[in-house]
């Protein structure tokens, strides 16, 4: 482990815990049921916390985010403990945004006391839909009673930063379904909204059922109803999936769309620092017996992150400012422009001066336009 020593270089900071009280039937994010290795898993991490403090003395973080896996499931104590650890061993900016993800069947009042104590300014809940029926039918095993509930105590405790996470394309579910999910959960006055479309990943078990979701073109129907409704309650779409209220944007996930720095702890958790990457295995027991599980390090090249900078920019309504590209890798836009205005004339790309961005309708279909347009960079490349 190599000291970085950039002083005061802003750093987001990733914490993964890999515990759910129940796996939901659709997730591929890595968590295990078995919480009888919480306490060695805690261990492990505040182990982690310690040694990466020290050698990211340089930098300051700005942004902390713990996710999951459920990290409300922790419970007060455990939960408590990885904040103040943060907070003992790692430079945090005044301002910092910290971020946890809760469930509501784990978010109680003793939760919430820790959290509010130890600083944390912004909440994530894992809502997904406003019917028990579609809850039900995807895992989770909350009801939207529970969530409202959650939703509301933590009000109640002085959170004033709330984020809920939506899905549509559900098995069954209709576009006006989705859109009563949406209208419910504007009822709890969030600043924020993550609202993803699902996708059967094949290792797990919606995936393996392989159950019947409405079509691309219902989908895209109710992606494009959802985003009209949500820009006439008020709320910027900054990104494919989100939605913030003005001011209200993650200043975390900003550091993914900007390839910024961040340092990611915990079984599957990835960073990018110092212009390398480097991943822990998803393998939670090689984490907590402290094996050598740093896997994937690798210097990225600059054409590479040049082409990975397109692709996450693209992903937001800023988009790509070319100027910015040309200064940040010292290259040659012409190729890039070009490709874009071959996209011109099909309401799927936009652009104000030197500035390129996806519409909502080119959203739908962001791949195939990020292809073409990193494509446009490779030939340059190799003529």
């Amino acid at each position: 482990m190599s000291k970085f020593s950039y002083r005061n270089k802003p750093l987001g900071l990733y914490l993964h815990i890999p515990f759910c009280v129940k796996k939901c039937g659709y997730c591929d994010f890595y968590s295990v049921e078995d919480r009888e290795l919480m306490k060695e898993y805690v261990s492990a991490l505040l182990l982690h916390i310690r040694s990466y403090g020290k050698v990211c003395s340089g930098y300051t973080v700005d942004t902390v985010y713990i996710g999951g896996g459920t990290p409300t499931c922790l419970g007060p104590k455990y939960l408590g403990r990885i904040l103040q650890e943060i907070r003992n061993k790692f430079p945090l900016a005044e301002d910092a945004e910290i971020t946890v993800e809760c469930n509501p069947e784990s978010t109680d009042k003793k939760v919430l006391d820790v959290m509010k104590k130890q600083g944390v300014n912004r909440l994530s809940f894992g809502v997904q839909s406003a019917h028990d029926e579609e809850l039900r039918a995807i895992g989770r095993i909350h009801t939207f009673a529970q969530a409202k509930e959650a939703v509301e105590l933590a009000r109640e405790k002085g959170f004033a930063n709330i984020s809920l996470d939506l899905m549509y394309g559900l098995p069954g579910q209709t576009q006006e379904m989705f859109l009563d999910s949406v209208e419910q959960c504007l009822g709890l006055e969030p600043q924020h909204l993550s609202c993803y479309g699902l996708k059967l990943e094949p290792g797990t078990p919606m995936g393996r059922e392989n159950p019947v979701l409405p079509d691309d073109g219902a989908q895209a129907d109710t992606y494009l109803a959802m985003c009209e409704r949500l820009r006439d309650k008020g709320y910027e779409h900054y990104e494919i999936s989100n939605f913030a209220k003005p001011g209200c944007r993650s200043r975390h996930n900003m550091k993914y769309w900007d390839l910024s720095e961040y340092l990611g702890l915990g079984p599957g958790a990835h960073s990018f620092m110092n212009g390398r990457r480097f991943a822990f295995a998803r393998d939670l027991k090689a984490y907590i017996g402290g094996e050598d599980i740093v896997q994937d390090e690798d210097e990225v090249p600059t054409f590479q992150r040049q082409g990975e900078y397109l692709m996450v920019r693209l992903r937001t309504a800023d988009g790509v400012d070319f100027l910015d590209l040309e200064k940040r890798y010292n290259i040659d836009s012409t190729p890039y422009e070009e490709a874009f205005r071959g996209l011109m004339g099909n309401g799927l790309v936009a652009h104000q001066g030197t500035r390129w961005y996806l519409t909502e309708k080119g959203f739908l279909v962001s791949n195939s336009i990020i292809n073409i347009v990193v494509a446009a960079g490779q030939e340059q490349m190799t003529s």
